[in-house]
């Protein structure tokens, strides 16, 4: 028996993790697949099957609407802040309040985010603070939010990025030259959350049932936690 999980890349980590013990512990062969829950939505609407998904709660009330997932296993698996993320020798700027964020995004060289969820999010935020045209060419749009990091940690210090800081964090810790200097400041912050549900095209429900539960378990809330999914 095998599973297919199809996963927001946010939470890579918890759910590598999670779905990893649980092939070990069950004998079940969990095959893992991360996405942009923007990609995710146009393949789960064209047909393409899965077992689990993980999205975030709009993608998951689309999927609801239009039969793709089985309602009553939806469960919430954690939320994810935004953060405000530079090169590891620049100095760390004020991001304290909306203003502060403001002033140092104008002052940097470049400012990176990416075009999925969080960084459609980033970019209609960009156009409310007045800053999309005052940045103009300096800002640099991504495809994920790896490539963030990656971006901020090529250009050098000057560079100031924003990307969820669950996969800063993963980014850090494999040792790419960045920093996290703060999460986006309250009153301009985007908190996404994201849920497990069984697939309705799922030709195993029970076992992906069992898998969705252990996704979203108490357990499994201590290790997102571990991983900035609160």
């Amino acid at each position: 028996m095998s599973l297919k999980v199809l996963s927001a890349g946010a939470v890579k980590r918890g759910v590598a993790q999670l779905c990893a013990a649980f092939e070990r512990d069950t004998g079940t062969k969990v095959e893992v697949e991360f996405t942009q829950v923007p990609k995710m939505r146009k393949r789960i609407a064209t047909g393409e099957s899965a077992d689990v998904l993980v999205a975030t709660a709009g993608a998951m009330d689309e999927f609801a609407a239009s039969g793709k997932i089985v309602p009553a296993t939806r469960a919430l698996l954690g939320r994810s802040r935004v953060g405000v993320v530079v090169h590891k020798q620049a100095p760390a700027p004020d991001v304290s309040d909306t203003e502060a964020f403001k002033r140092a995004l104008l002052a940097a060289a470049a400012v990176v985010h990416n075009d999925a969820s969080s960084g459609v999010y980033i970019a209609a935020l960009l156009e409310k603070l007045g800053l999309k045209a005052q940045l103009g060419d300096k800002i640099v749009v991504v495809s994920s939010g790896a490539a963030i990091i990656t971006k901020v940690a090529e250009l050098g210090p000057g560079a100031v990025g924003m990307g969820q800081i669950s996969e800063i964090m993963v980014m850090i810790d494999k040792g790419l030259d960045v920093k996290l200097v703060a999460p986006m400041p309250d009153a301009i912050q985007n908190v996404s959350t994201y849920y497990a549900a069984v697939a309705a095209a799922s030709a195993t429900p029970d076992a992906a049932a069992a898998l969705a539960r252990e996704l979203t378990s108490d357990t499994a809330k201590k290790i997102f936690a571990a991983t900035g999914i609160d």
